[in-house]
């Protein structure tokens, strides 16, 4: 029912498809105003024409009767009118009329009717049967009343012609104001696409890149100049915190490692107690989850600043997922699930195998972590047409639709209830840094099943 409004309202979305829209509305709305008034004014000219035709058909009326008109008979004054209207009988309807006496003279082609009267009209249009459309004009000649008529249907012909001209051009103007309106809009919209493309094309890795803008000092030009300086501070903003995490990190690496020596130290000593050596051990823990944490800032920020070379080889992705089966399946076992594989296409590809196998371990525990206890998690490969695609998938609750980028920013953990995962939300991050590196892809997306989350990556068969 609502099919067709929704339609439109899809169609009209683009504001180049509304301003063309509204062009073509403009234009063919003017022209038809236009026409209207020219078929209002040739009407009313042509129906003055008939006027003009009456009124000169009267005065040859008049001069044939004479100025002793009223001293004649019926007789002879019906004689002196026919031969004057009988030629004219193809054109004119005559009635005479003495108020007096009666109807004193009908044209042959009334076939002795009478045309009817509109009182306190001179000039009117009257519709009789087996006639069609009169224009009738009334004239006083004392005692007499002439009323002639003249057919309206030349006139009618005229502007039913004129309408469907009228109509003709109007559907071509629609047609052709609505390619020259949506040629226009695009034209002037380009600098608002240029503006949108390139933003959308500055990311985090790239926020050195600007909107040209142009020297012309419009709207569009100051739209320019204003995203390129929110873009400025941006950058600004992005190499402090990045500098800052680089510098943080390091700088903690030398007191958590003395931290680390001084608590195992402490640990060797005999004469500790239980407790205190627990205290300690859960110290330990805590220093190695920062010390883990403070690694995998540092390897964002050599990631983000290209300071990560790739050991690139090329490699079986067969023969590399066989491998790490192994490991995969102690792992889900461990966390009592299941793990499965399956790889199809022959061939090898360049990747740093030591990487990627890091990469699949943070998608494998994330996966073991959410899914079910006896759940399983599946992998999924194939080579085909110069690009290796593998995903990871689970069975746990999954992921609103709206939260799929966000998972890979840095410190986002999204929780499920009773989740194993005890994470700080660097793992997904860690894992978009190398696929990139590899200039690849990666992305979240529902799983086959519905009731999961798959991991997809895509790696170039060529990276260069």
């Amino acid at each position: 029912m609502n099919f067709f409004p929704h339609r439109l309202n899809q169609l009209l979305q683009p504001i180049s498809v509304r301003l063309a829209a509204w062009y073509a509305l403009a234009a063919t709305t003017t022209l038809a105003c236009l026409f209207f008034a020219g078929y209002v004014l040739l009407q009313n000219h042509l129906i003055n024409g008939l006027d003009l035709l009456n009124a000169a058909e009267f005065k040859q009326l008049k001069s044939h009767l004479g100025s002793d008109y009223k001293t004649l008979t019926g007789e002879v004054i019906n004689a002196r009118i026919r031969e004057t209207t009988d030629y004219a009988s193809v054109l004119f309807y005559i009635n005479v009329d003495n108020p007096q006496k009666g109807m004193l003279f009908h044209s042959t082609n009334l076939n002795g009717r009478s045309m009817p009267d509109i009182k306190g009209e001179h000039s009117f249009n009257i519709t009789m049967d087996g006639i069609g459309e009169l224009r009738v004009s009334e004239y006083f000649l004392p005692p007499f009343e002439v009323s002639i008529g003249t057919p309206l249907h030349q006139v009618r012909s005229v502007m039913d012609g004129y309408m469907i001209v009228c109509l003709t051009l109007l559907g071509g103007m629609l047609l052709v104001s609505t390619s020259i309106g949506y040629y226009l809009s695009r034209l002037a919209l380009r600098p608002v696409r240029l503006i949108s493309e390139t933003a959308n094309h500055i990311h985090s890795d790239n926020l050195s890149h600007r909107i040209p803008v142009s020297e012309v000092n419009d709207e569009i030009s100051d739209l320019g100049r204003m995203l390129n300086q929110m873009f400025d501070r941006l950058e600004l903003s992005f190499n402090q915190i990045r500098r800052f995490s680089a510098e943080a990190s390091h700088e903690l690496k030398t007191p958590l490692s003395l931290v680390r020596l001084y608590a195992e130290k402490m640990l060797l000593d005999a004469n500790r107690s239980n407790h205190d050596q627990d205290t300690l051990l859960e110290l330990l823990e805590e220093v190695a989850r920062l010390d883990r944490i403070i690694e995998e800032l540092l390897f964002l920020s050599r990631a983000e600043a290209n300071a990560i070379t790739l050991n690139l080889k090329p490699i079986n992705p067969a023969r590399f997922l066989q491998d790490f089966e192994l490991d995969a399946c102690t792992l889900a076992e461990h966390h009592g699930r299941a793990f499965f594989h399956t790889h199809d296409g022959e061939g090898c590809i360049s990747f740093d195998d030591s990487r990627m196998r890091q990469v699949l371990l943070n998608l494998l525990t994330n996966a073991l972590n959410v899914s079910p206890p006896g759940g399983k998690v599946t992998l999924r490969s194939r080579l085909d047409e110069g690009l290796w695609r593998f995903s990871v998938e689970d069975e746990g609750p999954g992921l609103p639709a709206e939260e799929y980028e966000r998972i890979f920013e840095r410190f986002v953990r999204i929780t499920p209830p009773n989740s194993e995962d005890k994470g700080n939300g660097l793992g997904l991050a860690i894992c978009r840094s190398i696929v990139e590196l590899h200039r690849g892809r990666i992305f979240a997306t529902a799983a086959a099943n519905d009731t999961g989350l798959q991991i997809v990556i895509e790696i170039p068969e060529a990276v260069s």
